[in-house]
């Protein structure tokens, strides 16, 4: 398979059989359409880059190891997926939020609430990444939308789930390297909220998405950047709320050769911590094709709550936030598998 096997869907002019039947079938799709401006992602890529050039004592400065939100700058290899290193740098970027204190037990998400660390040295970084989030979330908002009338219930089916979201902005660089450390960029996973859309940067590499074919045969399908176009997938949420019938699909990220290195924009659109999303009263035609929903990719339970999901895998990636702000949330029979 190629690149131009992924459908393209435009949102301008949303086919909701399109959009349910490739997220059905495939769970990945080009989207165009979408209303992001490409001036601003162009202004917020060159501040990134900007951000990663700076020293590196520089880039420490706001270490996600001083945020017990989990925001701010991994280094490369501070992240982990299924317990392996994660060969790229990073900023976490939340909403702006007042940090919960002091912390329910009953509500153990509440930790990550907070405000976001952002590098004096490159200021504009701050105004144009939640910019970009806030035009990501519009158009991811409009997708949830056409799910649900494309599943049979009404448009506002989700609404009162994203009614104050909880997104999660990443900017990513891949560094390019020989593969003697890790041979991933990022390790194959599922995504744990609702859904993402990403910004390739154009003519980078390394994206690839997990097929099956009729015969249970596994492969990768490597996902080349579109001009203009954003890449979209379903997270574990949706897959809940549908009973299995919408699929969200295992990815990874290869790291580029070395002498290269990419920048990437993940916006992860995902309801309020504390919501769970209602499951769709399917029609029967549908319902009969749901496969059903398992465990994450743990063998852990996958909650209905977003904020259970999304804190055990913060928990998992970030050990050093875990240890030095978090470690008696290890304990929680809800966090634990």
């Amino acid at each position: 398979m190629t690149a131009q096997s992924l459908p393209i869907i435009d949102l301008e002019n949303l086919d909701i059989d399109a959009l349910r039947e490739v997220t059905h079938e495939i769970g990945f799709f080009y989207l165009t359409g979408h209303g992001i401006d490409q001036r601003l992602t162009d202004d917020l890529v060159a501040a990134a880059r900007a951000f990663f050039a700076l020293p590196e004592a520089d880039k420490l400065e706001i270490e996600n190891s001083n945020s017990p939100h989990f925001r701010g700058y991994t280094r490369v290899g501070g992240e982990r997926t299924q317990g392996y290193i994660d060969w790229r740098e990073q900023l976490d970027i939340g909403p702006e939020r007042a940090a919960v204190d002091p912390i329910d037990e009953a509500r153990p998400w509440d930790v990550l609430h907070g405000p976001n660390l952002w590098p004096t040295a490159v200021p504009r970084l701050r105004e144009l990444a939640l910019e970009w989030s806030g035009q990501a979330q519009v158009a991811g908002l409009r997708l949830i939308r056409g799910w649900a009338q494309s599943l049979g219930a009404p448009a506002d089916f989700f609404d009162t789930a994203f009614a104050d979201p909880d997104p999660l902005l990443k900017i990513a660089r891949y560094p390019g390297h020989d593969g003697s450390v890790t041979d991933q960029g990022v390790g194959s996973h599922k995504d744990v909220g609702a859904l993402t859309l990403l910004y390739p940067e154009p003519d980078s590499s390394g994206f690839q998405v997990e097929t099956v074919d009729r015969g249970g045969e596994t492969a990768w399908l490597d996902v080349a950047p579109l001009p203009g176009h954003l890449l979209v997938n379903i997270g574990e949420l949706l897959e809940v709320a549908t009973g299995g019938y919408l699929k969200a699909t295992v990815h990874r990220v290869l790291p580029p050769p070395a002498g290269r290195d990419r920048v990437s924009l993940p916006f992860f659109l995902n309801p309020g911590y504390d919501q769970a999303l209602p499951t769709v009263p399917l029609p029967p035609e549908l319902a009969a094709e749901a496969a059903g929903v398992g465990p994450d990719q743990h063998g852990g339970t996958l909650h209905a709550r977003y904020g259970l999901n999304a804190l055990k895998s913060r928990l998992r990636a970030h050990p050093n936030v875990t240890e030095r702000y978090h470690r008696d949330l290890l304990d929680l029979p809800a966090l634990r598998g």
